[in-house]
């Protein structure tokens, strides 16, 4: 499967769409692990979060784990703030 990439901007705005765009393209088979590329994103707000955190509730409940890859410090900072840096596997 084809990484998923975070576009360079997502706000409130976009979320819903961009949630349900990721959810409209995952494989009926999935692998273990489906990586998510965050290195784009430039531009978002707490809503970033609370996509990347449904994509992550979807993927669990269909046996796979989300991992994302290049994760910028202020997305990373964000995350820890809010308490759910931890659930997100980023590197």
């Amino acid at each position: 499967m084809t990484p998923l990439k975070l576009p360079a901007s997502l706000l409130h705005a976009q979320a819903n769409a961009c949630l349900a765009q990721w959810v409209a393209q995952l494989p009926a088979a999935l692998p273990h692990q489906v990586v998510l590329d965050a290195s784009d994103l430039v531009d978002f707000d707490s809503s970033a979060l609370a996509v990347l955190l449904g994509l992550r509730r979807v993927l669990s409940q269909r046996g796979s784990a989300l991992h994302i890859a290049g994760m910028t410090p202020r997305l990373r900072e964000l995350a820890a703030l809010y308490g759910v840096l931890e659930l997100l596997h980023a590197d």
